[in-house]
């Protein structure tokens, strides 16, 4: 499937992102809003080996949700991944698009490194508050995730795009109801999404539960989202279709 830079609707690809991405023409998105797994849930490279559900709380729920790929690589294996999808993400946004990569503590340094290896400008550190998380005696909560920020260079001042806060407040989505392991809360991702300027597509090259593309259709914007597994990209078009009626999804 080939997007142009007419594209008003909103879909779901189902392939391999760095695959697909090559389809699309330079300059065609407005804005980049992702969640890439984190290849981090793990004390050490053994347990990085396991499955999400093990890893993830979700194996300690009655809601058993499928694996995701992409989780296990190591850190030098995923900065160079991260910066080889991060130049072709690149090089189909516009000039001054903005981009927001959600990130734990873990990779947080990782992230950064790649994001400017592939050319992009870092403009900052965005803060998602989960406001509860598991307590643990004698630690701090681990209560914050955090997003990356960026442009494809130069962002003037006087884009439409309104004030937006450095620290979003939102608690995690229920795991009971969950689609996806690691799902994002949808007002979180509504409220991001605005970062885009009016009528710039929205990509999201790692959609998962479809959260980003369903926030970008809430918000009035044309969005693609890009997901590996079938499974997922199933699961992300009904939720889409089901509470924003998108066009069906195609396979890469």
């Amino acid at each position: 499937m080939r997007i142009d830079h007419n594209f008003t609707g909103t879909t779901i690809i189902q392939g391999d992102t760095l695959r697909v991405l090559k389809a699309f023409p330079d300059d065609l998105f407005g804005g980049v809003i992702t969640d890439p797994p984190y290849a981090s849930g793990a004390a050490d490279q053994n347990a990085k080996q396991k499955s999400t559900a093990a890893k993830y709380s979700s194996a300690k729920t009655n809601n058993l949700l499928p694996d995701f790929e992409g989780d296990s690589k190591d850190q030098r294996s995923w900065t160079h991944w991260a910066a080889e999808w991060l130049a072709e993400v690149r090089r189909c946004a516009k000039e001054g698009a903005p981009i927001c990569v959600f990130i734990d503590w873990r990779q947080l340094p990782s992230l950064t490194d790649a994001l400017q290896w592939a050319g992009w400008i870092w403009r900052g550190t965005l803060v998602w508050d989960k406001t509860n998380s598991r307590p643990q005696r004698g630690r701090f909560r681990q209560q914050a995730e955090f997003v990356v920020w960026g442009s494809n260079g130069h962002m003037p001042s006087d884009r439409k795009a309104p004030v937006l806060p450095g620290v979003f407040r939102q608690s995690m989505p229920a795991m009971t109801k969950r689609i996806h392991q690691t799902e994002k809360p949808l007002q979180v991702m509504r409220d991001m999404v605005r970062i885009v300027e009016p009528g710039g597509i929205v990509l999201d090259p790692f959609a998962g539960a479809g959260t980003t593309v369903l926030a970008a259709k809430l918000e009035g914007y044309p969005a693609v989202g890009i997901e590996l597994s079938p499974h997922y990209a199933a699961a992300a078009l009904n939720r889409v279709e089901t509470e924003g009626n998108v066009p069906q999804a195609v396979a890469a």
